[in-house]
């Protein structure tokens, strides 16, 4: 398997990111108006809480059972798969690696630094759901075509 190093996943974060506030900014104003960006308060709401806490993991979460990946780990060529068979994770792999990303960010993001020095380029939450992001494999392009 030709694992996936940590600055390509930087960057598919950083694009799922981007996408993602793409969507929730106009909820976000929708509901709160463009006072939301001026008012320092932690917790703004329940629709606050909904639209930023809730829904962007479960966005996540289905994709990745779906399709097992993400917009932007779709645009570095890579994709989840199950570490010991390198088929399509689980559902419940895909639970375990979502919840156990709060683990590996905890300590000072400790957990997703790994990635850097494991062989396997693993993250803790990837060893705990069993999990491994490898690039996908292209299939070889007939000479004729080229």
């Amino acid at each position: 398997m030709d694992y996936v190093g940590f600055w390509p996943r930087v960057g598919a974060t950083l694009i799922d990111t981007l996408l993602l506030l793409i969507f929730i900014i106009p909820m976000l104003i929708a509901i709160y108006g463009e006072s939301y960006f001026l008012t320092d308060s932690f917790f703004r709401g329940p629709a606050h809480f909904m639209i930023s806490c809730v829904m962007p993991p479960l966005i996540q979460l289905a994709f990745w059972i779906a399709l097992s990946t993400t917009p932007g780990k779709m645009a570095i060529g890579a994709i989840i798969v199950d570490a010991k068979t390198g088929g399509k994770p689980s559902a419940s792999q895909c639970v375990k690696r979502c919840l156990n990303a709060y683990l590996s960010a905890l300590p000072f993001y400790l957990g997703f630094l790994w990635v850097a020095r494991d062989p396997r380029k693993q993250g803790w939450h990837d060893k705990i759901a069993g999990t491994a992001v490898i690039r996908r494999k292209t299939t070889a392009v007939p000479a004729a075509l080229q």
